[in-house]
């Protein structure tokens, strides 16, 4: 029995001795696995609360993931996050996306500052390279040096002459027209009192290459578009995404067919300017191709024939999302509008109706005496600016001026005067969709009014002016200077020595197209839909419009 009790009391010691805690790794892995993101997440909200010490620097947005930054509220919707983070931050501050830091700067005075400092300081060449390149092609655009770009914009400026288009009005009206008879189906017996539907961001995007092809690229092009010429393009519209920005060279079927894509085109393009080349008895006057075969650079040398290609290629790929977009947003409003509508229509017969009481073509003089007409574009690209983001890489620190934005004193507790300084390394952002939508400077603001623009003496009015005036310095090489960037609020081009140089063609080329649909069509949608942030050109996130012929009075 003693026996039992010493055993007993030795198994009670061994059992004392084992130990409380015991080392489980599978678990203890599992655990932190589950545990990391939120240790991660805390330590980046404390090192955002207590790592305030260079007052100079502009403020971060609160964010809580690292790396990640505020990416998804971006990429949800830019105008309404940067408006909040305004109205807390004020008109300058610094966004973490995806591992970049992207300084704000916004209101029209931030545009004219971020667009209008010279190259050396804020580049457009380090912003986009790597984007634009593979799309474009080598040795134009964003992949020279600025003042050869510079020189490049002024070579396109030959073909995009007021001589060139008066005869390009007649050629888009004649491929509109075609366009629609041979694409829209009036009811489902072909009635022309009953409502169809057609996607206008689909048949926009269809028309507006067509009719650019048409008139800047020539007859060779135009005549190709159908087949596999139509193919490449679409293959390199593949290569124009958010995704494609953020990551431009993944090994991916898209990034693929991208790369495959420029180079046919590039050699298509080629093959068109050898024939030129071989065969000078061609009437090609009227188009771009045979604007830049004839360019030289300011040293004498001219232009090598892959790169005529390229900014061929450049200029379609570069407007056909932007117009496309536009041409979209008009329909829908005009069909949301009808009163509008009607009156875009009487306009139209005041100007054009013939002794017999039908419509002549339209011309590019009298189209631009159409003041609804101008005012309906201008208005929607007010509301709807394609490109709601335009971005400069800082190459070197520079402060920003006080009357654009300083450090409110209640963020940092700051008893001095601070001005605020972007250092290199970051990127530098302007938004034209703030200013061009900010309450302070527009009367109902977030409205669709195109008649604002008529008053001589309103804000719309004054703003266009400012904006007209300032758009032969602005594409001028003296554009690498600091100060050029325009005043205007309305900046729907961009401003600065990268405006949009096929700003007026453009603007023809929309009064021809909407001038064409509303000679045809009686329009009308439920409602204005949500814009579509996701795709790089802000397109209506749902562009179906209801239509019938519209019925002649």
């Amino acid at each position: 029995m003693a026996a039992d009790s010493t055993e007993a009391m030795f198994e009670g010691s061994k059992i004392a001795e084992k130990p409380i805690f015991t080392f489980d790794k599978p678990r203890f892995l599992v655990l932190l696995l589950f545990a990391t993101p939120s240790i991660v997440v805390l330590f980046n909200i404390l090192y955002q609360q207590f790592n305030r010490k260079n007052y100079n620097l502009p403020p971060v947005v609160f964010h809580l993931f690292p790396f990640v930054g505020s990416a998804i509220s971006y990429g949800k919707n830019p105008v309404k996050f940067f408006a909040s983070c305004r109205e807390k931050y004020g008109n300058v501050f610094t966004v973490v996306m995806l591992g970049r830091r992207l300084t704000v700067v916004l209101g029209a005075r931030g545009n004219k500052f971020v667009l209008g400092t010279k190259s050396a300081i804020f580049n457009a060449e380090d912003a986009y390279r790597d984007f634009a390149t593979p799309v474009f092609g080598k040795d134009v655009g964003y992949d020279v040096p600025n003042e050869v770009f510079m020189e490049q914009k002024r070579f396109l400026q030959f073909g995009l002459s007021t001589t060139n288009f008066r005869a390009y009005v007649g050629m888009i009206e004649d491929e509109t027209q075609h366009y629609i008879q041979t694409n829209f189906i009036f009811g489902a017996v072909n009635s022309r009192e009953e409502w169809s539907t057609f996607d206008s961001n689909y048949v926009m995007s269809e028309i507006i290459i067509l009719t650019a092809t048409r008139t800047l690229h020539g007859t060779e092009v135009r005549e190709k578009l159908d087949g596999s010429v139509a193919r490449y393009y679409s293959d390199l519209d593949g290569g124009l995404g958010p995704i494609n920005f953020l990551f431009p060279h993944l090994p991916l079927p898209s990034y693929w067919r991208r790369d495959h894509a420029q180079r046919e085109l590039s050699k298509f393009y080629i093959s068109i300017i050898r024939k030129r080349k071989a065969d000078t008895s061609g009437d090609f006057e009227n188009d771009l191709m045979a604007a830049l075969i004839e360019q030289r650079y300011r040293d004498g040398t001219p232009l090598k024939e892959h790169v005529i290609a390229h900014l061929m290629i450049a200029l379609l790929m570069a407007g056909r999302h932007t117009s496309s977009a536009t041409a979209s947003w008009i329909l829908i409003h005009l069909a949301a509008n009808p009163h509008i509508a009607n009156a875009l229509y009487a306009e139209q017969v005041q100007v054009y109706r013939s002794p017999d009481n039908t419509l002549r073509p339209m011309t590019y003089d009298e189209n631009r005496q159409l003041p609804l007409m101008n005012s309906v574009i201008r208005e929607t690209l007010r509301i709807h600016p394609p490109i709601h983001s335009i971005m400069r890489y800082v190459r070197q620190d520079i402060a920003v001026p006080v009357v654009i934005g300083t450090p409110p004193r209640e963020i940092f507790n700051a008893t001095d005067d601070i001005t605020y300084v972007v250092p290199k390394g970051h990127h530098i952002l302007a938004s034209p969709a703030i200013s061009q939508k900010d309450p302070q400077i527009w009367r109902d603001a977030s409205s669709w009014d195109p008649y604002r623009w008529t008053d001589p003496k309103g804000v719309a009015a004054e703003a266009g002016r400012v904006y007209e005036s300032e758009a032969a310095e602005e594409n001028d090489t003296k554009s690498e200077y600091i100060g050029v960037g325009s005043d205007s609020p309305y900046q729907p081009f961009g401003a600065g020595g990268h405006r949009c140089i096929g700003e007026q063609f453009a603007n023809m080329q929309l009064a021809v197209i909407i001038g064409t649909f509303i000679r045809n069509f009686e329009l009308r949608v439920a409602s204005i839909p949500e814009h579509n942030y996701y795709t790089t050109v802000t397109l209506p996130m749902d562009g179906y419009i209801q239509f019938r012929h519209r019925k002649i009075d």
